[in-house]
């Protein structure tokens, strides 16, 4: 975040719904042979055996990473790196193996953590107020929009090294997210109410699209040409045309929205109000809002679950996490983490 910027947590969990890599799932268990069913042993069945999804949680203050369980949603274990992650952690991103990619933007670092060990494996130098992390839909690359550089860097998750660095038009780019077909990077300028739209090919931003005011969290609907960017500023969701390069709709949501997760089919589109307090649940289709659930204080990055069963937001004021079943559009738990948490991710 910018120096001077007030306390805010940020949104944009919901485009990394949309570009993790990795799977934090176990594989399922090879068949008995004969001589074990013989002697009684019944196989296990994978879904028995799978371990649950994990959803991750960056605490900025506690500097700190909760792990959740989302098959009971309980806190599993609380990662720290011996308390070499900093106290100002912004986005995290998970990885194949185990890993977790962790803006330390104290440190002014990328990290990549070995969650099982607790562990910091390899970091680079991204400077100044960085803050939100992607990556491409083949999981060959990563974006980081740097706000206080105005620009974006692309890093080879291979060498672990800085490949591209590419200038914003637009000031205080905060998140970014690759388009479906990994041709297109957007980023979230908070500081000139615009998106960039990077083409990822040339190596170039090509244009930027007027938003409401100041955007905050973005996702790609399914078509690929859609985008639905929160409005931090006036309250409402956003809906870009990508072909068009336009804003062409904005939906009323709550105060300070920040945050945007989207149903894989494209069905609802979920937006945190920090302000509020609430989550709006939208209606892309009709472009309204259905309802409006209260949550913790100061709601920011959302993610949800594959199946699109469960809604996880986290409450920076609250220091909580809340779980929705989107069923009946219902908080139905609220998970204390560490201080200051700044959204979920969830290993699909």
């Amino acid at each position: 975040m910018r120096p001077g910027a007030r306390d805010r947590l940020g949104g944009a969990a919901l485009a990394l719904a949309l570009a993790v890599v990795g799977c934090q799932r176990a594989p399922a268990p090879a068949p008995t042979d004969a001589a074990d069913a013989s002697a009684g042993t019944q196989p296990k069945s994978a879904a028995a055996a799978a371990a649950p999804a994990l959803a991750y949680v960056p605490n900025q203050r506690s500097g700190t990473i909760s792990v959740i369980d989302t098959d009971k949603d309980v806190v599993l274990r609380t990662l720290s790196a011996q308390g070499q992650l900093g106290t100002r952690l912004q986005q995290v991103l998970p990885g194949p193996n185990g890993h977790l990619y962790v803006i330390d933007a104290q440190g002014h670092r990328l990290l990549e953590l070995d969650t099982a060990q607790d562990r910091i494996l390899r970091s680079v130098d991204i400077g100044e107020n960085a803050e939100g992390i992607a990556a491409s839909p083949g999981g060959d690359q990563f974006a980081v929009c740097v706000e206080g550089q105005n620009q974006v860097m692309l890093i080879d998750p291979a060498s672990f090294a800085i490949g591209a660095r590419i200038a914003t038009q637009g000031q205080a780019p905060e998140h970014c997210v690759y388009s479906p077909d990994g041709a297109l990077l957007l980023t979230s300028n908070e500081g000139s109410d615009d998106l960039d739209v990077i083409d990822l090919k040339a190596g170039k931003s090509v244009g930027v699209i007027a938003t409401s005011g100041h955007p905050r969290g973005m996702a790609f609907a399914p078509d690929g040409n859609t985008a639905y960017v929160a409005q931090e500023g006036v309250g409402v969701v956003d809906v870009v045309d990508l072909v068009a390069r336009r804003r062409v709709a904005s939906i009323p949501a709550g105060q300070r929205t920040a945050g945007i997760a989207i149903a894989r089919d494209g069905s609802r589109v979920y937006a945190s109000n920090g302000g509020a307090g609430t989550v709006s649940v939208i209606d892309p289709a009709a472009r309204s809002t259905l309802a409006e659930i209260p949550v913790g204080q100061r709601p920011w990055n959302p993610a949800l679950t594959a199946d699109g069963k469960k809604l996880y937001v986290a409450n920076g004021r609250s220091n909580s996490v809340s779980v929705i079943d989107t069923a009946t559009m219902k908080e139905i738990k609220q998970i204390a983490v560490g201080e200051l948490p700044w959204g979920v991710v969830i290993a699909q």
